[in-house]
């Protein structure tokens, strides 16, 4: 227990300094540029960022942009899961939906979003583009977590003739699981990227990607850094809250079964 703290705290302490580093290399380039209109220095983004974040547009715009992505992202992995699910016991809907599939990942995000334009409302094209994002990285990996599955457990599930309910809580869930941790996982940062690119270009009142827009538009550089640093913050502490959640479910899977 003391090893594995020790070793946390070495790995932050790394961490914390190769921040540090990176940071002053910043303040370094923004000094000897000497232009705040290419480069706000580190300070003046944290001091903008204190200002935003004591304004109640600053919350909302936040809000809005997390809950509009989460749905998107939630949208995604429902319908790649059941999809996968369909399409794995379904031979020819793997052959029906794979051209659609396929096209979704091939094609340019852009693309989906300027066509999303003329679809749909301002505030639904970023759900729409993240719901997009997720499903075929979703679909591909529990599609591989099915085929992957063991055969000798199948046999004995079939010697043993287990349910259908048997069948997919001890065998195809487990096997599933990590190939679905992996999706959601990666799924989660592209869905957030390019659901802020989205809002960039569809620019919906009262989010982050039109503030970082406006931005632009108005050369406020501090505030385009300080937006950015915001995007990547709430990205971070997404992929952090649904791996805590993946782990805490799958944890008490495993605590249910050896109760049983």
């Amino acid at each position: 227990m003391k090893t594995s703290t020790m070793s946390k705290s070495k790995t932050f302490i790394k961490r914390f300094g190769a921040v540090l580093i990176w940071l002053l290399i910043w303040q370094i380039i923004s000094s000897a540029v000497n232009k705040d209109l290419l480069i706000a220095s580190p300070v003046q983004v944290g001091l903008r960022l204190f200002e935003l974040m004591r304004t109640g547009a600053f919350w909302l715009a936040a809000a809005r942009s997390l809950l509009k992505i989460s749905e998107g992202y939630l949208l995604g992995v429902i319908s790649g899961t059941l999809l996968a699910v369909l399409t794995a016991a379904v031979g020819f809907l793997y052959d029906f939906f794979y051209p659609m599939i396929s096209t979704i990942r091939a094609t340019p995000v852009a693309s989906f979003i300027i066509l999303a334009l003329v679809w749909l409302k301002r505030d639904n094209i970023s759900v729409f583009i993240s719901f997009l994002m997720v499903l075929p990285i979703v679909w591909a990996n529990v599609t591989q977590g099915i085929k992957e599955t063991d055969p000798k457990l199948l046999e004995m599930a079939e010697v043993y003739s287990f349910s259908k309910g048997k069948l997919l809580k001890l065998i195809y869930i487990p096997s599933v699981m990590p190939s679905f941790v992996t999706g959601v996982t990666t799924a989660l940062g592209l869905a957030w990227k390019a659901g802020i690119a989205a809002e960039v270009l569809s620019t919906p009142k009262g989010y982050i990607g039109t503030e970082l827009y406006n931005s632009k538009v108005y050369l406020e550089t501090a505030d385009l850094f300080a937006w950015t640093f915001v995007v990547i913050a709430l990205s971070f502490i997404l992929e952090k809250l649904v791996v805590k959640i993946l782990k805490n479910l799958l944890k008490g899977e495993r605590i249910h079964d050896k109760n049983k």
